[in-house]
């Protein structure tokens, strides 16, 4: 049905049916994706929410006159549960400055797209409210005082509680006001993004592309900027976060002036408040919906709330103080370090079974090396395995092996990645052939070191029928 919906509109906007639809990953919403080809290539979106889908349409034909880079809208249904919009790729700010998030080193290119980011904010903020009719934002026209409150009660009922943390309503609640107020001090008629944050940009021929704003609403601009340079899992480093601020407030002057000390005291609030709203978020997808994603980021928000913490907020005595008790729980204690991906690649025999997998995941990879030239055919290796010179120097003039495992690289290199940005700590590969001897031995021993090299991940390898084992541990 919603695949026929779509290719309907489809059809209606280009004068043909697509010849391929392919749903795409989903995000934290309730959106559903797919990729529609055809003479042209569009997104087609499905969402439940009518009021949110006409908000985000409205909003993205208001930016494009205004000359801001979002996708193009080309059609939707008239219950405004379905539309096609302009087709960006597939590559993530996030996904961008991957290699800067993994290893705490951002490469020039990455900090040039960051810089291009935070620099056109002003832009959406400003150019894009320019004129905007904020009634059709959804689900609330403005940041306001309601807004707040039920987005701290957001965090106080789906993650707080949830922890079973032992607080007192009255006291906490007080705090969320006096919060409340301090947020509210000075308006502002700017449009605010909501999620702003690195997830939501797409980057297409080397620029930043504005996606998913369809929460946004009138409000301070205060609110973007903690949010893109606090997010959670993008870990940017101190002096890296400093620098895109100085650009942020560069850029913010060409259209108000700016008092920076009054402006980075405002800014500390807003980063607390999003962080509170994010944990809820969080516990909400994550405890409730049972997203893996969401739970994930977890410890990585927890962190960022140890470090606001080292300076006091005495506007909210109480919630400081019961936000170090939720940073100091057993359940957050490890912090992220403890969090580290172990890759378990192990050599076996086909004939005295696959092995099991220990961390209760039920398995991973299993490559079968039995269709590559055997040297286990010859005598004169009969005494040698995989790991000797003279097996290897068979497997690899033959080449065989070689295509066999850049094939191999190619598809466990994607998990290792994925599983790496998603939180998770174990992942399995085996490598079985007839003797478990000389193929298999050789492949399991070339991903090891392939992968302890390129992801600087602990690698746990296991030679089976040799009973050799070997571990790698990531370098500091």
């Amino acid at each position: 049905m919603v695949t026929e919906e779509l290719n309907r509109l489809f059809q209606s906007y280009t004068g043909s049916p697509a010849k391929e639809i392919t749903e795409l990953p989903s995000s934290g919403s309730n959106r559903r994706y797919f990729r529609l080809a055809g003479d042209q290539t569009l997104i087609g979106v499905n969402g439940t929410s009518a009021e949110e889908n006409r908000a985000f349409i409205y909003m993205a034909g208001h930016f494009r006159e205004k000359g801001l880079p979002v996708p193009r809208v080309y059609a939707h249904t008239d219950d405004y549960l379905f539309y096609i919009q302009e087709d960006l790729g597939d590559k993530l700010l996030f996904d961008a400055i991957g290699k800067g998030r993994e290893s705490g080193v951002f490469s020039e290119e990455e900090r040039r797209l960051l810089h291009q980011t935070i620099t056109k904010l002003p832009d959406l903020q400003f150019l894009g409210a320019d004129g905007l009719d904020f009634s059709y934002c959804y689900p609330q026209p403005e940041f306001n005082r309601r807004s707040i409150l039920w987005d701290l009660n957001y965090f106080k009922y789906c993650f707080l509680k949830a922890t079973g943390l032992e607080f007192q309503e009255n006291r906490l609640e007080d705090d969320f006001l006096k919060m409340s107020d301090v947020l509210l001090r000075g308006s502002s008629a700017t449009f605010l993004y909501r999620d702003f944050q690195s997830r939501n940009v797409m980057v297409k021929d080397g620029e930043p592309w504005f996606i998913d704003f369809q929460g946004g609403r009138k409000g301070p601009v205060y609110y973007d900027v903690a949010s893109f340079l606090w997010q959670a899992k993008a870990k940017y480093p101190e002096d890296l976060r400093k620098e895109l601020l100085e650009a942020y407030i560069t850029a913010l002057r060409k259209y108000i002036p700016v008092d920076e000390r009054y402006f980075l005291s405002q800014l500390r609030h807003f980063v607390l408040f999003r962080t509170l709203q994010v944990l809820g978020a969080y516990g909400f997808r994550g405890y409730f919906e049972k997203k893996p994603h969401f739970i994930q980021s977890v410890p990585f928000a927890i962190e960022n709330l140890r470090q606001l913490l080292r300076d006091d907020y005495p506007e909210y005595p109480y919630l400081c103080s019961l936000l170090r008790g939720l940073t100091e729980l057993k359940q957050f204690a490890d912090g992220i370090q403890k969090r580290v991906l172990e890759v378990k690649v192990v050599s076996f025999a086909y004939k005295k079974g696959i092995p099991n997998d220990p961390s209760g995941n039920g398995g991973g990879f299993v490559f079968d090396c039995r269709a590559i030239n055997n040297p286990g055919k010859y005598e004169r290796y009969n005494h040698f395995t995989g790991l000797d010179q003279p097996v290897i120097r068979f497997l690899e003039d033959d080449g065989e092996i070689t295509t066999f495992l850049e094939h191999v690289c190619q598809i466990v290199d994607a998990s290792v990645k994925r599983y790496i940005d998603r939180g998770f700590t174990n992942l399995m590969v085996c490598f079985g052939c007839t003797g478990g001897q000389h193929r298999s031995v050789y492949s399991a021993q070339h991903l090891a070191e392939h992968l302890h090299t390129k992801f600087n991940v602990k690698v746990h390898l296991v030679h089976r029928e040799q009973n050799i084992e070997q571990l790698f541990n990531p370098t500091i």
